[in-house]
C-alpha cells in the first residue's frame, strides 16, 4: 500500500500534515551532532530537516519506495549524514542508549495496539540519558472523553458534506475506527500512560490541529 502512495504522500504531507511535522521538529530542538531516528519515515518530512540541522539520522520505514524516494533527496541535497533503513519499525533492534532522539510523525496509529506500547518501552531503552522521544500522531480515543467527541462528530460533519465521494470514505473510516483496522488511534492520556510505563518523564501533551497532537518525554539521567 505505501510503495503505491509515494507520489501522493509527498503532497499530502506537505499540506494536511505539516502543522504536525512543524510541532514535532519545534519540540524535538535538534541539535548538531545528535543522533537522532525516525520512525516511519514516509519520504523524509522530518528526517530532512534533522539532516540539515546536523543531526545523524537514521530513518527507518517499510516502504523501500518510501526510503527510496528520501534517499534520492538526501543525495540531491548533499545531506550525507541520513541514512535510509527499510525496516517495520516494530523489528527496529539498536543498541540501548545509543541515540539522542526517536521521533515519529503519523506513523504510529497503523501500528497494533499491543506493538504501540512496546515501540516506546524500545525508544525509550534506545535512549541516552537526556534524550528525547517526540510523537506526532491522530491521537483520539473511542469516545470516552470531550475532545474525542467533538473529533468524531467534526469528521463525520467534514465528510458527510463532500457529496458521494464523502459518504464513501465515511463508510470506509467507521469500518476502520470499529474494527481497528489501518488506522488504529489511541487518546493522547493512553500515550502519556505509555511514557510513564517506559521510565521517561517531562511528559508533554500538545494539541495541534483537528486530531493531532505531540507527546514528547525525555529519558531521566541517572540517580
Amino acid at each position: 500500500m505505501w510503495d503505491r502512495r509515494v507520489e501522493r504522500w509527498d503532497h499530502q504531507a506537505a499540506t494536511d500534515l505539516q502543522p504536525v511535522i512543524d510541532a514535532v521538529l519545534e519540540i524535538a530542538d535538534v541539535q548538531r551532532g545528535a543522533v537522532a531516528v525516525d520512525l516511519g519515515c514516509g519520504t523524509g518530512q522530518l528526517s530532512l530537516p534533522m539532516a540539515r540541522a546536523g543531526a545523524d539520522v537514521l530513518a527507518v520505514d517499510l516502504s523501500s519506495t518510501m526510503v527510496e524516494r528520501l534517499q534520492q533527496k538526501a543525495e540531491a541535497a548533499a545531506l550525507e549524514s541520513l541514512r535510509g533503513v527499510v525496516c517495520p519499525m516494530e523489528l527496529l533492534d539498536l543498541p540501548a542508549g545509543s541515540v539522542d532522539l526517536v521521533v515519529s510523525s503519523y506513523a504510529f496509529h497503523h501500528v497494533r495496539d499491543r506493538d504501540k506500547e512496546r515501540l516506546v518501552v524500545n525508544a525509550a531503552r534506545w535512549l541516552r540519558p537526556g534524550g528525547k522521544l517526540v510523537l506526532g500522531d491522530m491521537m483520539f480515543g473511542r469516545g470516552a472523553t470531550a475532545r474525542d467527541r467533538a473529533i468524531i462528530v467534526s469528521k463525520f460533519k467534514i465528510l458527510a458534506r463532500r457529496g458521494p465521494g464523502g459518504w464513501w470514505r465515511l463508510v470506509k473510516n467507521i469500518a476502520r475506527y470499529t474494527f481497528r483496522f489501518q488506522e488504529r488511534p489511541v487518546s493522547i492520556d493512553t500515550w502519556k500512560l505509555y511514557f510513564e510505563r517506559a521510565g521517561l518523564a517531562e511528559i508533554r501533551s500538545q494539541p495541534v490541529v483537528s486530531e493531532a497532537a505531540v507527546v514528547s518525554g525525555t529519558k531521566p539521567e541517572p540517580a
